[in-house]
């Protein structure tokens, strides 16, 4: 099923490429989804099985690859809508959307890559097909953004190629050389842990390039401030669960050696330092994209704390990456709206949204409720399950501290978001001007938000099941 789900989706992004009728788009992008939607369920029916030899439907990859199908849609349909206010030649559309349907491709083969080889390669290629929807806007900013993500995403995978050299460097002591996930762990137990150290600390930074942890967060908040909308979603969400599923998977096969504690130590620390440094820009930020894009770099820190903390963070750091996929999708989309209604994302050049838009100015609202973890947020539960496993793990100055930048980051998003609703600006486009939103527009988010609740407070059987089943064999 994997190799004709491969070359089906490449013959239908090529297609693409070259077509430049409308319907004819449209209908291959609807073939591409159902096929999308067909690989979920095969996988999930399949669990475990491995196929076209490097690739295994695990636990872990079924979920992520659940929520990018769910986003897949609407991000396709959002697309749809950017694309026709901006007036987008036929061209750069055919250009767009084959470029997202490869994207796709390469995140899902990075869910399932069972050889750790392989998924170096497939997180790369996520990098050149985004780098070509970072640039859609064809302009100056555009051009920066995207040559420094590639430049810094190619130095951060490097980085982890470097890291992929130690780890057979260890494992040769063993007398294996196997980068397959399931043989690494019984090949490590005697290695040396000086390559062991170096292997994590390499694959670390390099996959945080794409999970966007602090040091090497940078190039993903300067691509969502010039990326179109959707793309922004997916940059924020199932882009950086990429990251986040490199890194589970190299602590995971790492995680029976001696330097566990050592890598719970590292990861509380790039997961304190992400919340930090989130707070600091958020602050004193005026770029609504940039907002929710270091608020993204605060809710990785926390998926990296759920992992150092261990027991019920690993629960909690999976299934808050879940929630917060589809909440910050959610905002993305969004975004789109305010922009067309007040032709900036700079947050003092907004105001009054209530006034504008109310069913985008209650998504918002709603948003505002999500995103800050305040309940009935679905977040507000796993945001609890980490905190709860911090204390467990006796990290309580950890948990005090960051509790008190939480505070922060809530004061900061709030008084940002209440300003754009219900207060005028001066600098607000004037009132005749006409504003191209629709009500139904909306919906999509409001489907969204109302799933991370539902999942958040009554995670379905199948969903802990298949959390459950990844982090079995971890430490508790």
């Amino acid at each position: 099923m994997y190799g004709y789900y491969l070359i089906i989706a490449l013959v239908i992004s090529l297609a693409n490429f070259f077509n430049k009728n409308i319907v004819v788009r449209k209908m291959l992008l609807i073939s591409f989804l159902l096929l999308q939607t067909t690989l979920t369920i095969y996988s999930f029916l399949h669990l475990n099985l491995t196929e076209a030899q490097y690739f295994t439907y695990d636990s872990l990859g079924i979920i992520f690859l659940s929520v990018l199908t769910i986003l897949s849609y609407t991000t396709v349909y959002h697309s749809f809508i950017y694309l026709k206010h901006r007036s987008d030649s036929n061209r750069n559309q055919c250009i767009y959307f084959s470029a997202l349907i490869l994207l796709i491709v390469a995140m899902t083969s990075v869910y399932f890559a069972n050889q750790i080889g392989v998924l170096w390669v497939f997180v790369e290629a996520t990098t050149l097909s985004v780098a070509v929807l970072i640039y859609h806007e064809r302009t100056n900013l555009s051009l920066e953004a995207t040559w420094k993500y590639v430049f810094i995403c190619s130095i951060g995978i490097t980085f982890a190629f470097i890291g992929i050299i130690f780890l057979s460097k260890a494992l040769q002591s063993s007398g294996t050389n196997s980068l397959n996930f399931a043989d690494i762990p019984k090949n490590l137990k005697n290695a040396d842990t000086f390559w062991l150290k170096l292997a994590f600390l390499f694959m670390l930074v390099g996959f945080s390039t794409k999970m966007g942890l602090f040091p090497m967060h940078t190039i993903a908040v300067d691509a969502h401030t010039v990326a179109p909308p959707p793309i922004s979603a997916f940059i924020s969400t199932t882009l950086m669960n990429v990251g986040f599923v490199s890194i589970f998977r190299t602590y995971s096969i790492m995680y029976s050696t001696s330097i566990q504690p050592w890598m719970n130590q590292i990861l509380l620390w790039s997961g304190i330092l992400s919340i930090f440094v989130s707070v600091i820009y958020i602050l004193k930020v005026n770029h609504i994209k940039r907002m929710f894009a270091y608020s993204s770099l605060e809710h990785m820190g926390l998926a990296a704390i759920g992992i150092a903390t261990g027991g019920i963070g690993y629960f909690a750091a999976i299934l808050h990456l879940v929630l917060h996929s589809f909440v910050k999708s959610s905002v993305f989309y969004q975004i789109d709206q305010i922009h067309r209604t007040f032709h900036s994302y700079v947050l003092s050049k907004t105001g009054n949204y209530f006034y504008k838009n109310i069913a985008g100015a209650v998504v918002m609202l709603f948003v505002l409720i999500s995103i800050t973890a305040m309940p009935p947020s679905g977040l507000f539960v796993s945001e609890f399950l980490v905190f709860r496993a911090m204390f467990e793990a006796h990290y309580i100055l950890a948990l005090v501290f960051i509790l008190l930048l939480f505070t922060l980051i809530i004061w900061a998003i709030s008084k940002n978001i209440f300003k754009m609703l219900f207060i005028k600006s001066d600098n607000i486009i004037e009132e005749n001007t006409p504003i191209h939103v629709k009500s139904y527009e909306s919906i999509t988010q409001f489907v969204l938000l109302a799933l991370a609740v539902y999942i958040g407070l009554n995670p379905p059987a199948e969903l802990v099941n298949l959390i459950n089943a990844t982090i079995n064999n971890l430490p508790k």
